[in-house]
């Protein structure tokens, strides 16, 4: 090939399984895909939006996803998607649910609803905490009890898909996607000696070697590179926005934190503020109280010297008044041993005068 040409950008993508000529390749591409959930291998299918190169000219916005009938009515979506963000499980949802409603028309009953299944091809992971490259989702309860056979959303994740060795259909294809670029159709490897590869092969040399075509490429490839950085600059700057968000609701709980924290301050100081008063209050109360006792101390040390004095006088007059009456006590012994001797003597008289008496009478 004159250019390399990658098959993931959405021009050949489409070209690949959504051109009328390689409609072999799509039924090729689902059956590898969809395998043992298929009700029984493709057949058959219509193109519902085939590829039409000059739209890829014209329209940097045409619809690049590949949609499909085959004959049982079963419809099938498959879409490469080169960037990977967070609301695109909720598109690749919601493009499920568009398509498999979109079956009925006005006053059609549900039982004209037919199988959707739809294929994303992802450059980028969107599954970080799951190794495997491969996810089916189908509606299931939790115990894998299928609700209904009306098919679901597969996932491959080319960037977690490495084999170094080709086992399955499923597996040639995604190797092709991720190693297109890099092949020599000149010398292909063992793995790409099939008709569908080699038909593969021919649709990349055409983009190649045709100068519309390979310029329609160009001009895809640097659109869809525009588009990646200004996804990435996006979400950089919704990461920036999400960064400062969560710092002013983090600042925002700090202040809200140190309003709290003001509050309670306030309220202890002002419960410390009356605490204080009341302790003011007590301290003159006190204070009050103290002068109170140091003035009745001093009365009652008044007191106490006037009393030590009068105990002092009251010590001398009894002294004074003991020694007066040991005085007394003297002076009146004297008189009680006086009056004993005027009473022994008063005696002798009266007994001299009876002894006179009786002699006087004897006489």
């Amino acid at each position: 090939m004159r250019h390399s040409i990658d098959p993931k950008i959405d021009c050949v993508f489409k070209a690949l399984l959504g051109a009328d000529s390689n409609r072999r390749l799509l039924i090729h591409f689902l059956n590898a895909v969809l395998g043992a959930a298929l009700p029984g291998p493709i057949r058959q299918v219509s193109i519902l939006n085939p590829y039409n190169e000059r739209e890829f000219l014209d329209d940097k916005l045409s619809i690049v996803d590949v949609k499909a009938r085959d004959d049982a009515g079963q419809i099938y979506q498959v879409e490469i998607q080169l960037l990977s963000y967070a609301q695109l499980p909720a598109r690749i949802l919601y493009a499920w649910a568009d398509l498999y409603s979109a079956q009925l028309g006005s006053g059609q009953d549900y039982a004209a609803l037919r199988p959707t299944y739809a294929i994303w091809l992802l450059a980028e992971n969107l599954l970080h905490d799951d190794p495997a490259y491969a996810h089916s989702y189908r509606l299931r309860d939790e115990n894998g009890r299928i609700l209904l056979e009306h098919g679901g959303i597969w996932l491959l994740e080319l960037n977690k898909f490495v084999a170094e060795r080709v086992e399955t259909e499923q597996q040639r294809w995604l190797k092709f996607f991720t190693e297109g670029q890099r092949l020599d159709q000149t010398q292909l490897p063992t793995w790409m000696q099939t008709d569908e590869m080699r038909q593969a092969m021919d649709t990349l040399n055409t983009f190649s070697e045709k100068e519309r075509a390979y310029h329609a490429y160009q001009a895809r490839q640097n659109y869809l590179r525009e588009q990646r950085c200004i996804q990435r600059e996006l979400e950089g700057r919704q990461m920036e926005a999400e960064r400062l968000r969560a710092e002013a609701e983090r600042l925002q709980m700090e202040a809200e934190r140190l309003q709290t924290e003001t509050e309670r301050l306030q309220m202890e100081t002002e419960q410390l503020q009356t605490e204080s008063a009341t302790l003011r209050t007590e301290k003159d109360a006190l204070l009050t109280e103290k002068d109170v006792l140091r003035t009745q101390t001093e009365t009652l040390r008044t007191q106490t010297e006037t009393l030590r004095t009068e105990k002092g006088t009251l010590l001398t007059e009894n002294e004074a008044l003991q020694a007066e009456a040991e005085t007394l006590r003297i002076e009146s012994a004297r008189e009680r041993a006086a009056r004993e001797a005027a009473v022994q003597e008063k005696e002798a008289a009266l007994a001299e005068l009876a002894r006179l008496r009786a002699l006087l009478r004897d006489s």
